[in-house]
């Protein structure tokens, strides 16, 4: 009979898996720990690597961002940008061709016509894309958006679209670098300021990645880089995700990639076939479902020994299944936003049981909703200092989500 994996067992897999119960050596190891990290954010990005590796400084993962580029930051999953291990990152373009890149050029060819631009938008995208990639041939290492815009009157003719107090406006070269990032032209490159900058400039991922080795070779100035198909991506981005998170049902690789039902489906029945994955079940809403877990994964996992981590708000183990009553119980509307963003969370043993929060004089504060034990109050507070020092004195902010209900209580006291 296919084996029912408890919920005590699934924080149990968490716990260890994801580099919560010890940590790492290192950035790579962080984003190995969990497929992907979420990069939207740069400052939560940040965190996410120093709750794995209890790391004192930002120093190492600008070193591998930036130095030795063994992570990127892709517009991948979700329409989000997600820091991912170098090798896989034509892999992850690829699983996403359609649900993301191929769904980007529709948008951009719908804003140029509704930003009065043009009627015929595919060819005057032609066009500008022309343009972009005669200035990508000329090699222009990492550049801004304005620069780009500078070297041809097509790429910064304004659009303005939306109505009210909605309007954006935005040149074409800033649309084409969201469209060209999406299907792998062009990479974020460095910040232009310090780790919680939200400005970066641009390279093409042909300079900036170079060989990309056994998963895809880069392309010439201007051209994506040579990747797998989408079966071939999308395969390789469920077994990451899988190693990683397994159980999972289909609805939460589906949640996690956002890839339709029928490609979900399709991709876990083609690795089903191959023997790649196993067929167990767990308990979701008080229903058991079908889920699954690498071929080699289906043993029981020992309880670790207790531990506790305060993670970062759209932190990959916060956000990573669809299905999150095992390790969130009833503090959804306390450490979500209304839009289903996680904010900072505090944990013990596997279990989401409070939030916390950064104060504008840099300090952390903390808003607990479940009583917990002398042992596992005493490893927060120490996490709470380490947290600050590693701060700083910098303070981050809400970005790319809403601030919670936790992270109000703390940050305007009644």
């Amino acid at each position: 009979m296919t084996r029912l994996i408890p919920d005590a067992e699934r924080r149990a897999r968490l716990g260890r898996r994801h580099a919560l119960v010890a940590p790492v050596a290192s950035p790579e190891e962080a984003t190995a720990a969990v497929a992907a990290l979420h990069s939207t954010d740069p400052a939560a990005m940040t965190l996410s690597v120093r709750a794995r590796t209890r790391a004192a400084d930002p120093s190492e993962l600008h070193r591998a961002l930036y130095e030795d580029r063994s992570l990127v930051r892709l517009l991948t999953m979700r329409r989000t940008v997600f820091a991912v291990a170098r090798e896989h990152a034509p892999s992850f373009l690829a699983a996403t061709s359609l649900s993301v890149a191929a769904a980007q050029r529709r948008r951009t060819h719908a804003l140029l016509r509704e930003g009065g631009v043009t009627s015929d938008p595919e060819a005057w995208l032609a066009r500008a894309e022309t343009a972009g990639r005669a200035f990508l041939a000329g090699d222009p290492g990492v550049f801004t958006t304005k620069e780009l815009a500078a070297a041809d009157p097509l790429l910064a003719t304004r659009m303005r679209f939306g109505a009210g107090a909605q309007a954006v406006e935005q040149s074409v070269a800033s649309r084409l670098m969201t469209l060209w990032s999406s299907e792998g032209v062009v990479v974020r490159a460095t910040v232009a300021g310090g780790w919680t900058s939200t400005q970066f400039r641009w390279a093409a991922a042909s300079s900036w990645l170079g060989e990309q080795g056994e998963q895809g070779e880069p392309g010439g100035p201007g051209e994506p880089a040579v990747a797998p198909d989408l079966a071939e991506g999308s395969a390789l981005v469920a077994r990451l995700y899988v190693a990683r998170f397994g159980p999972v049902t289909p609805d939460d690789l589906q949640w996690w990639t956002g890839w339709t039902r029928t490609h979900t489906r399709a991709t876990l029945a083609a690795l089903a076939a191959a023997g790649e994955t196993a067929a167990v079940r767990v308990t979701v809403g008080g229903v058991e479902v079908e889920a699954v877990v690498m071929a080699d994964d289906v043993a029981p996992v020992d309880p670790p020994s207790p531990w506790v981590a305060l993670l970062p708000a759209l932190d990959p183990t916060s956000m990573g299944w669809k299905h999150r009553d095992f390790y969130l119980g009833e503090h959804r509307a306390h450490v979500f936003d209304r839009n289903g963003n996680a904010g900072p969370t505090v944990w013990v043993d596997g279990r989401v049981v409070g939030g916390w929060a950064i104060r504008d004089d840099g300090t952390v504060g903390l808003d607990l909703v479940e009583e917990v034990d002398g042992a596992a109050s005493v490893g927060i507070e120490a996490q709470v200092r380490e947290v600050e020092a590693f701060l700083d004195g910098a303070v981050v902010k809400a970005r790319a989500r809403g601030w919670t209900t936790a992270e109000t209580r703390i940050r305007n006291p009644a």
